[in-house]
């Protein structure tokens, strides 16, 4: 590759990278060109960006985009998202059908260096979906309980007025 070639590489990635919230390094070791294949198109339908590049020019680009990179080794594959929990999903789901391959090897998160547990962590999450409806779930929680007891004492009174009418009609 010619050095204006890497340079113009280099800057196309740095843009994508400043444009991800979430940064994963994979070790792709052992996928076929099927396996990857379908990773990548996993990884596509998240709204996620997969790019194997030479570990020099990946260091460059994500030191250039002003983060601090970690030292690669190895096969390197950069996973750039702006959903941080749906890419460590997909890694995780695709890893767990295919022996545990790719191996993530760490990551950032809106700048931040994120260990492999951590990566993990944000896979086993709930999704925001899910959240959102455990969110809701809990504020009407509260409000159906308050209604429940109003109705209670709405039938309690009632009972006493009946209770009342029904004495006063006897007497």
């Amino acid at each position: 590759m010619k050095r204006n070639d890497k340079e113009q590489l280099v800057t196309e990635l740095k843009d994508k990278i400043q444009g991800a919230t979430a940064l994963y390094y994979t070790d792709f070791t052992g996928l076929n060109v099927k396996r990857m294949t379908d990773l990548r198109r996993r990884l596509r339908k998240a709204d996620v960006e997969y790019v194997v590049i030479k570990n020099t020019l990946a260091l460059r680009a994500v030191n250039e985009s002003g983060l601090v990179g970690e030292r690669l080794k190895g096969p390197t594959g950069l996973v750039m998202a702006k959903d941080p929990v749906a890419a460590a999903k997909v890694l995780q789901d695709f890893a767990k059908a295919n022996e545990k391959r790719p191996a993530v090897k760490g990551g950032m998160f809106e700048g931040k260096p994120l260990s492999i547990a951590q990566v993990d962590k944000l896979a086993n999450m709930p999704s925001r979906e899910q959240m959102l409806a455990d969110l809701g779930a809990s504020m009407q929680a509260p409000m159906a309980a308050f209604a429940g007891a109003l109705n209670g004492l709405l039938y309690m009174f009632a009972g006493a007025l009946d209770a009342l009418h029904t004495q006063r009609e006897s007497a």
